[in-house]
């Protein structure tokens, strides 16, 4: 087998921070059922396959998880950019379209920043899943809501996002793929909101760094704090800066990548 396979750090600017992803350029196509066992072999909340199409600058992409197959994720598609023009195959003059589960998305270049293209996923307002009652307490819990992938629930302070002691079993209850909790960032932060993402029913406890979370709070944060630019803060132990941008019926999400380590499959 010929593929390259190289481990990124995604919405980081030096190794061991934000998000790792495991970006495999395949000569020769794989099975789903491969590329799901080396997922789970790697064990990191995202492994990305990338193929070439007959279009310049173009490309198939597909994310797994330990667990299942993902239709969209932002820090995945971040480290695929990063490693395609890290390795020569685009030269960075250009974005890049990525063909995917959730349509075309697109990357382009600034300098070390790459910016992301992503569909908004909107914020239908529910009420808070019934085994998630119990987590905060009512005067801790100011929104709640669902997109198509995440239960939402806005909290009061950054600090109650920030120690928040996460029930998995609760977590997993909740009839959602993930639980994404958020709050407007505190006084002195040089972010505009802060995040955090939990995701047992895909194998992922705790993601460090979620790109297709901003296409959900980027535009509410930006309705809510009426900015048309934001500065995130995913706040989990590895910790992530994302650059959130909302633009229509699209988010625009930037942030930096670097390479681990990088080889072939055997």
């Amino acid at each position: 087998m010929a593929a390259t396979l190289t481990w990124v750090d995604a919405f980081a600017e030096a190794q061991f921070g934000g998000n790792p992803a495991a970006v495999c350029l395949p000569e020769t196509p794989l099975s789903a059922a491969y590329m799901q066992a080396l997922a789970t072999e790697l064990g990191i909340s995202e492994t990305a396959f990338v193929t070439p199409t007959d279009e310049r600058n173009a490309f198939d992409l597909r994310w797994f998880s330990p667990l299942v197959e993902i239709d969209l994720c932002g820090h995945a598609t971040l480290a695929s950019a990063h490693v395609l023009r890290a390795l020569g195959v685009v030269d960075g003059t250009a974005p890049v379209t990525f063909h995917t589960r959730s349509g075309p998305l697109r990357a382009s270049f600034d300098g070390d920043l790459i910016e992301l293209d992503f569909p908004a996923d909107p914020i239908v307002e529910s009420p808070l899943p019934e085994s998630l009652s119990g987590e905060w307490g009512e005067s801790k819990v100011v929104g709640a809501g669902h997109t198509s992938f995440f239960s939402v629930v806005t909290l009061a302070s950054e600090a109650a996002v920030r120690n928040y002691r996460p029930d998995l079993t609760a977590i997993a209850a909740a009839g959602r793929r993930a639980v994404l909790i958020t709050a407007a960032a505190g006084p002195g932060s040089d972010a505009d909101y802060v995040l955090r993402v939990f995701g047992p029913n895909v194998g992922i406890d705790e993601d460090p760094a979620t790109g297709s979370a901003q296409c959900a709070v980027g535009p509410f944060w930006s309705a809510a704090l009426g900015q048309a630019r934001l500065v995130a803060h995913q706040a989990s132990a590895r910790g992530a800066v994302l650059h959130v941008r909302p633009h229509g019926d699209r988010v625009h999400i930037g942030g930096h990548a670097v390479t681990v380590l990088s080889g072939h499959l055997c």
